[in-house]
């Protein structure tokens, strides 16, 4: 991520708190996942 990115979400109209926001989501969900696929676990049935 740049600040090219970070100019880019602003010019669509997020802001700091959005982006900020978002960055932890998207991070977390990277976490989880990683954890997850690293332990082996396995989809819910019907995903």
């Amino acid at each position: 991520m740049s600040r090219a990115d970070v100019e880019r979400l602003r010019a669509v109209g997020l802001n700091d708190r959005a982006i900020h926001d978002a960055t932890q989501v998207i991070a977390y969900f990277n976490y989880i996942n990683r954890v997850a696929d690293g332990l082996g676990v396995d989809l819910e049935e019907g995903m």
